[in-house]
């Protein structure tokens, strides 16, 4: 069924966000995918950590402050393409969910993650007295970024948002609301809990990779962080991304907000992002990118095209 309502949703230009719905259904106890070895983000192995209970922060350079949101079951290494260049005029806090690179989740095995790291991203800009940061967030952390817009508008001075919705729901079920997508949203937390203490399967892994990136080194990298993620965090974290529905309060934004989406020819460009800008619709300074041939992590598939729009964005 899920797989149905994917490639339906697709056929009708929209995106899906969160491979994880498909390929939890994929997984068949096939042989475990064994992660290889990921180069130290030598940039940042040095750096100060800032550990708080639901995320802990890296911060490297001098400047303006950015703060950089990874996505679901993604670490901080999202960003390596890009954090070194920005430290040279940028004071980057590279932001980790706890659990999400394998380390101790801490207050992560309980409910509120997701509210935990919005109410730590403003704790963060508070403690440190970040004037207005550019604030950038990926997936799970776009949506983030939108929440921690829309809960303290003094918190953000501009948002760009990379491949996330105000509604995921929307992306595989149309005319779905957060009530009826419940029932799915519980089955896929258990789903992906019950993988924690075991290697995620080999069909589950690429599953997600193949549907979230289009370069076979992108899809290897996505495979390596998935599984090294703990799937309890991951798991709550998805349930609760999924009951959140931002639509119709878009207006309370002041913040200029940029999305940046993937297309490809086969989905089309009008078609993906017509449908983002309908979801947003009422967002006040909004602004839609495409990005052409690339899957969800843009920063993997078309690093050159991202790092354009990033600097773009921040007016470097």
């Amino acid at each position: 069924m899920i797989r149905h309502l994917r490639t339906a949703a697709c056929r009708k230009g929209r995106l899906p966000l969160f491979a994880i719905m498909v390929a939890i259904g994929a997984a068949s106890g096939s042989p475990a995918f064994s992660a290889p070895p990921q180069p130290a983000a030598t940039q940042t192995a040095s750096a100060p950590l800032i550990q708080m209970e639901h995320i802990s922060v890296q911060v490297i350079g001098k400047g303006s402050p950015v703060i950089l949101i990874p996505g679901l079951s993604s670490p901080r290494g999202v960003w390596d393409g890009v954090a070194p260049e920005l430290a040279k005029k940028h004071s980057v806090y590279l932001v980790q969910v706890n659990g999400f690179g394998g380390d101790d989740p801490r207050a992560n095995l309980k409910p509120g993650v997701l509210d935990g790291l919005v109410a730590e991203l403003h704790q963060l800009i508070a403690t440190r007295k970040l004037a207005k940061p550019a604030v950038i967030g990926h997936s799970l952390g776009g949506l983030a970024a939108l929440m921690l817009a829309k809960a303290h508008p003094q918190d953000v001075g501009k948002a760009m948002i990379v491949d996330a919705l105000p509604f995921v729901g929307s992306a595989f079920i149309p005319g779905s609301t957060v009530e009826s997508i419940k029932p799915t949203a519980e089955a896929m937390k258990a789903q992906m809990a019950g993988l924690y203490g075991q290697p995620v399967p080999d069909a589950v892994l690429n599953a997600i990779a193949n549907t979230n990136a289009l370069r076979p080194a992108s899809r290897e990298t996505i495979k390596a962080w998935m599984a090294k993620a703990d799937m309890r965090v991951s798991g709550q974290a998805l349930y609760e991304d999924m009951m959140v529905d931002l639509r119709g309060t878009l207006g309370g934004i002041t913040a200029p907000v940029t999305v940046l989406v993937p297309w490809t020819a086969a989905r089309g460009e009008a078609a993906v992002l017509g449908f983002y800008r309908s979801e947003y619709a009422g967002a006040p300074k909004l602004t839609v990118t495409g990005v052409g041939d690339s899957g969800h992590f843009i920063m993997l598939d078309q690093p050159e095209a991202f790092r354009a729009a990033l600097t773009g964005f921040l007016g470097d």
